[in-house]
């Protein structure tokens, strides 16, 4: 039975106008507002959808829309508060990979983005039914139906008769696909957060009378800010607040306002937030902490059915210091002081220790959002508004949670080229997600699932946040190395000392100066100091001799980075300005400086920002450690923008229908999901043609000793491997007997694994003994927040005590694949290590390829283990293996719609 309209499970999504739709699918209580929709258009309409103006063919589609669905077909509705905007369908007629499509769009929401919306989710719809292609016939002069065809970025052909064009769509989604999808969502999301980030009207909901209040403070720093448009408080208990006129509710406003921050109590934020809705509020701000999980979902309902974005609950608010904004809509002690850098954070408290470091060290915001709870707008939201606002140029982010991790890194990845992103890696604990059952579960930590994320998306991730200011300040003020190659200048031995032995803990390298290097310095430098790296000017050095030696070093191209460190002396300060002002003077037509860093270990702030000429700056920082570290994150970053971006590899030879009917088969016997039998296991990894030796599954000995001729070679030794559902690990229980020759050996150790596991054994598995070669281990483990993680290390039974492993989550790019395979400290054995041959690193690479297209194929994959995988000079070969399956349901991540 159909389900009323109230209760068909709706998703939400932003039309080009930034405005909310309500996707759907049809049931029969939406008949008289799909007749409504066809009785409304224009006679020309009406003649394009039916190919004659006949007010019957919308009452025969509106019955056939919305009837209870059949086998085949499927059709979408659009809504927009409480009308139906648009209505498409489609409908398998001849075969079942074909359908016929249909599209419909209320006159007055054309050129809106409605029916491209609405086609996007029915090809995800009918490619998880098994449509591959869409038909469609339209009239010649509907242009614009064919403009939207044409530009969904699917593949389009068009086959014209007469007055009619027919088009096909093939629904295979590429990469000119997702950035089409993406194109139109980041212009969809941007001007979804216009009222939000640069409204020209804030009513503040909650403002009290009482000092102290949290409204109050907000509407006190909109007022300090001189919030450049109209500013309302709403009290039903107050004519004015801080002398700004104050209203009983938000519908007795004047005008309705671009955006409400509401600090009311938990009780009454839904339906505080439905009446901002009706009175037609463009976004809402909710710093209303303590929401239960009814009145949060409320909330949420109301800012979707209205088409409000949402920032909160449970948050400190936003900011944006933009000229013609003004705004600073935060209840924080300090003001945000305009600048760079764009800032996101789930927590008030981190919120505001960022806006005193960023006004501090004079970097500034451009803009800033307390995220809360999350309810809404995420980060994904702001790094796309940062990348078009013109003033952002540093993102720094500190995110407790992912709501969609693949979106989010698909939009990191290109904006990371554009500007530095930078986050706290914040809870690496480890502590309750090992999986003890798996090998490769239990490697796949939440620090190396995180880390994955941020190396892939080309984000900076720091330790703490004293850390991510060291590296703003840096990145803000300074270009990147070309290299990790830093020379150290001190005016004591010691300091130097220090600097340099913080340098190559961070990773850095100080090498020693090339000798006409050390000559000229030591003819600049007083008698006594010492030329080579890390260089020491004693404290006798001269202003001009410091600088003259740091200036030298820096134009000889010997190094990629300098830092000076300095003691204090009585020429420390006068030292420090004229270093300044000296290393930021760019010489006229000389070569690009290197990063120029200082450490004054008088310095009682942790960094600083040195300002010189031109408007540069030195950054400063109270310690060796900390300078290193930054300088280390800035070779990383220069690094990852010097990589190609990479494409995702497309292995031949793979069947997903097949590997798709074996895990519904095995899901249908087994509907709680579990691990793969041997044969099964194989069978799937078949399906993906990755290299797996011949096996045969025996139960008696007498079968044992006939398959073991059958894939021996003579000459060859066989393995055995005990099977059976509680022998998961067989070689942990003595289940895995090597180098067997003979029909005698091979029968006694077939009785020798019936002796030692008894019932536990349902049988064995026979395989030919693998050539020898590396032990590595490679695998896909299913995070539930962050989706496929690729795994690959060393392997065998050390794999889990030295846990030398990498990971990149899926899919894979050549680059993630080449980046997997150079990652763990192993990776010298697979290239040649001390006369070795290198192992057959294409087959690695086809081996991961192929693991990725798996785990993206298959969102049931939970675990799947290859372990041994033995790699020698002449192929690869996955020795053991394991596969478990979950019952989940794979969604699109690049499907456009709200959380």
């Amino acid at each position: 039975m159909a389900q009323p309209a109230s209760r068909t499970r709706e998703v939400c999504a932003l039309l080009a106008d930034g405005s909310t739709v309500r996707l759907r699918e049809a049931c029969p209580d939406d008949r008289e507002r799909v007749l409504r929709l066809y009785e409304e258009m224009s006679a020309d309409n009406l003649r394009r959808r039916f190919f004659a103006v006949s007010r019957r063919s919308g009452e025969q589609a509106a019955n056939r829309l919305c009837a209870p669905p059949r086998p085949g077909h499927r059709t979408l509705v659009a809504l927009q508060g409480d009308q139906l905007i648009g209505v498409a369908e489609y409908e398998a007629v001849d075969e079942p990979a074909s359908a016929e499509i249909a599209l419909a769009v209320a006159d007055d929401f054309h050129h809106r983005g409605v029916g491209t919306l609405l086609l996007e989710h029915l090809v995800h719809m009918a490619r998880a039914n098994g449509v591959e292609v869409f038909t469609a016939d339209v009239l010649a002069d509907n242009h614009l139906i064919q403009k939207v065809f044409a530009d969904l970025g699917l593949r389009v052909t068009r086959q014209y008769d007469g007055t009619t064009v027919r088009g096909t769509i093939r629904l295979a989604p590429d990469e000119r696909y997702l950035s089409a999808v993406d194109l139109r969502g980041r212009s969809a999301d941007i001007a979804s957060m216009q009222p939000l980030l640069r409204p020209h009207s804030i009513a503040v909901i909650g403002a009290g009378t009482r000092p102290g209040s949290v409204g109050r403070a907000i509407l006190h720093n909109l007022r300090e800010a001189h919030f450049a448009g109209r500013l309302h408080a709403v009290n039903p208990h107050a004519h004015a607040v801080l002398r700004i006129p104050a209203y009983p509710s938000v519908t007795d406003l004047p005008q309705p306002p671009d955006l409400a921050v509401l600090a009311v109590p938990a009780a009454v934020v839904p339906e505080t937030a439905a009446r901002c809705g009706r009175a037609g509020v463009g976004a809402l701000v909710v710093v209303t902490s303590g929401l239960d999980a009814g009145q949060s979902a409320e909330l949420s309902a109301a800012c979707r059915h209205w088409g409000m974005r949402l920032v909160g609950p449970n948050c400190l608010g936003i900011a944006n210091t933009e000229e013609p904004v003004r705004m600073n809509a935060t209840f924080a002690v300090t003001r945000p002081l305009p600048g760079t850098a764009g800032v996101a954070v789930q927590s008030g408290g981190v919120g505001i220790a960022l806006l005193d470091g960023l006004s501090r060290l004079g970097i500034g915001v451009s803009s800033f959002v307390s995220l809360g709870d999350k309810r809404d707008v995420s980060s994904n939201d702001l790094l796309q508004w940062w990348e078009c606002d013109g003033r952002t140029e540093l993102a720094l982010l500190h995110l407790e949670s992912f709501g969609n991790p693949r979106a989010f890194s698909r939009t990191a990845r290109r904006v990371a080229r554009r500007m530095p992103l930078l986050t706290v890696d914040a809870g690496r604990s480890d502590a309750g997600r090992r999986a003890a059952a798996s090998h490769t579960a239990a490697a796949a930590t939440p620090t190396m699932t995180r880390q994955a994320l941020f190396a892939q998306a080309g984000i900076t991730a720091t330790r703490t946040l004293g850390e991510l200011l060291d590296c703003a300040a840096m990145l803000h003020s300074q270009p990147l190395p070309a290299g990790e190659r830093v020379a150290v200048v001190s005016n004591a031995g010691g300091a130097g000392v220090l600097a340099a032995d913080a340098c190559a803990d961070a990773g850095l390298t100080v090498p020693e100066l090339p000798s006409d290097l050390s000559d000229e310095l030591r003819a600049l430098l007083p008698a006594g100091a010492g030329a080579e790296n890390p260089v020491d000017t004693t404290p006798a050095v001269s202003v001009r001799a410091l600088s003259g030696c740091v200036d030298r070093i820096a134009r000889s191209c010997a190094v990629d980075a300098v830092l000076v460190a300095l003691v204090p002396t009585a020429l420390t300060s006068a030292v420090g300005a004229e270093l300044v002002t000296a290393l930021t003077t760019p010489a006229p037509g000389g070569p690009v400086r290197p990063p120029v860093v200082a450490v004054l270990l008088d310095q009682a702030d942790r960094v600083r920002l040195l300002a010189g000429g031109e408007g540069r700056a030195v950054p400063s920082y109270g310690e060796p450690q900390s300078a290193a570290r930054a300088l280390r994150h800035t070779v990383e970053r220069g690094r990852w923008l010097a990589r190609p971006p990479g494409s995702i590899v497309e292995p031949a030879g793979v069947d997903s229908p097949g590997a798709r009917a074996l895990v519904e088969a095995f899901l249908g016997r087994v509907p709680g999901g579990g691990w793969l039998d041997a044969r099964d296991t194989h069978r799937l990894f078949a399906c993906y043609d990755l290299p797996c030796p011949r096996q045969a599954y025996a139960v008696t000995e007498q079968e044992t000793v006939e398959a073991a001729a059958r894939l021996a070679s003579p000459g060859r030794a066989v393995v055995l491997k005990a099977e059976g559902p509680a022998l998961l690990h067989e070689s942990e229980r003595g289940g895995v007997l090597l180098d067997l020759h003979g029909e005698q050996q091979i029968r006694a150790a077939h009785r020798e694994l019936t002796a030692r596991l008894g019932t536990a054994m349902t049988g064995v598995l026979v395989q030919p003994m693998a050539a020898r070669g590396t032990e590595l281990l490679a695998g896909v483990v299913q995070d539930e927040v962050f989706g496929s993680l690729v795994l690959f290390g060393l392997g065998g039974t050390a794999s889990e005590v030295l846990a030398d492993h990498a990971a990149r989550l899926a899919p894979l790019t050549d680059t993630d694949i080449h980046e997997l395979l150079t990652a763990p400290r192993c990776a010298p054995l697979l290239f040649g290590y001390r006369g070795s041959p290198p192992v057959d690193v294409h087959g690695l690479e086809d081996l991961l390829a192929r693991l990725s297209r798996m785990a993206d194929d298959l969102p049931e994959l939970a675990d799947a283990e290859c372990n041994p995988v033995i790699a020698g000079p002449d192929g690869i070969t996955v020795v053991d293996s394991r596969v478990r399956l979950l019952p989940r349901c794979g969604g699109d991540p690049y499907l456009r719609r709200l959380p």
